[in-house]
């Protein structure tokens, strides 16, 4: 893991995501090294040469000069980055950068893989109606280590009900969703009692990474080949229409609310968790503009 450590004029930047009104990562790069991360784009941005995984740049920057202007606003922590993976526990720029916010009035959303995040447990709370969402596609171990280097679902499934037991609202982000292989169903049975939102997305190989999955795929899921062909060669949509119909059925059995735009902060914190719909990427944008969508 290369890491080095480089100077940014600011840590807080416009967003044009749907969900937030400013990013925020505190890293770029990221050790998780996930086969299906998005965010890997990034690297033509860094000068590393270094795989995707292999590298992280730890950001130091000024105190935020009057926190208060972010008032109100809406601040997703780790866009492109986890702000909890490994090296956090070292260089400490996530509880760093989350002490100059506090007080502020911030809205503050984390997604993360880790459990390190519990660490920050108190200090996030301070926040008004703060949120973190943990991504999990899968509850066999072994498929996880396959797509990343983020620590287990059990720790992660954990560190999610110990937010939400001590009263801040929590996600549970199935994301990528693995045709045939991701067993949602089992997720929400698993999560539902540590969880204020199900947000479900499918699997989204329109990035350089797609060779790789397709080729693991044929690797390990053989008998798979011809449906990821039908999806993510010839465009498909019958899987997802599908999975769409299938989950709505289940959510109905379950008394779950099952919808395409939500704003969890109106809902009572101990109602049964609502499961979002955020399949078609090419949708997602349109189908989150309302202001209030639930934010990440």
């Amino acid at each position: 893991m290369t890491v080095r450590e480089i100077q940014v004029k600011d840590v807080v930047t416009k967003s044009n995501l749907p969900v937030c009104d400013h990013s925020l990562n505190p890293y770029i790069g990221c050790e998780h090294g996930c086969k299906y991360c998005y965010a890997c784009f990034m690297k033509r941005f860094t000068g590393h040469l270094e795989p995707w995984g292999e590298f992280v740049d730890v950001k130091y920057w000024k105190p935020i000069a009057r926190p208060e202007k972010y008032a109100g606003k809406e601040i997703f922590i780790g866009s492109v980055t986890d702000p909890y993976q490994p090296c956090e526990a070292v260089y400490g720029r996530t509880r760093a950068v989350l002490e100059q916010l506090q007080g502020s009035g911030a809205n503050i959303s984390i997604a993360t893989k880790s459990d390190l995040i519990l660490r920050d447990l108190e200090l996030i709370k301070t926040f008004p109606d703060a949120r973190v969402s943990w991504s999990v596609n899968t509850l066999d171990e072994d498929f996880k280590n396959d797509m990343d280097n983020a620590v287990s679902i059990e720790r992660r499934l954990a560190a999610m009900k110990a937010f939400r037991d001590a009263g801040v609202r929590t996600t549970c982000f199935i994301s990528p969703i693995f045709p045939e292989i991701t067993d949602v169903k089992a997720i929400i049975e698993r999560a539902k009692n540590g969880c204020n939102l199900i947000w479900l997305e499918d699997l989204n190989l329109r990035g350089a990474f797609k060779p790789q999955i397709m080729a693991y795929i044929a690797e390990k899921y053989p008998h798979l080949v011809p449906l990821y062909r039908d999806i993510y060669t010839y465009g498909s949509r019958s899987y997802w229409e599908w999975l769409n119909s299938d989950l709505q059925a289940f959510a109905r059995r379950a008394g779950m609310e099952y919808v395409t735009n939500d704003d969890t902060l109106r809902r009572p914190f101990d109602a049964p968790p609502v499961i979002v719909n955020f399949f078609y990427h090419s949708e997602i944008k349109k189908s989150a503009s309302k202001k209030g969508a639930a934010a990440f």
